[in-house]
């Protein structure tokens, strides 16, 4: 049960840092000390469901974005876009405008 602890924590880490969050601030946030956030990010501790919320409402992501624990490589996601693109010419199109709008 550790390891899902471990990978419950390096998510929200992730998420937080993905925010730009420090720690001290996001346990301001969230109205924990600074070290608890610290033992959940490290597995040590699993978050309560009322942590969990507010980690929610604070990090503004849905509560199963926590769970998504699959982290692909980028030779993985290529594989499995180039394999999307080759049977499906309308995803083609909607992934091409998509890039060209972006590009600008």
């Amino acid at each position: 049960m550790s390891d899902f602890k471990k990978l419950l924590g390096k998510r929200i880490q992730n998420i937080r840092k993905s925010k730009g969050l420090t720690q001290e601030k996001l346990a301001e946030l969230i109205n924990i000390e600074p070290p608890s956030l610290s033992y959940l990010e490290t597995g040590k501790y699993a978050p309560s469901i009322d942590t969990l919320q507010k980690l929610s409402e604070v990090l503004d992501v849905q509560p199963w974005e926590f769970y998504y624990f699959s982290d692909i490589s980028d030779e993985q996601k290529k594989e499995e876009l180039n394999k999307a693109l080759e049977n499906n010419p309308k995803l083609l199109k909607i992934i091409y405008n998509f890039y060209k709008s972006i590009s600008y």
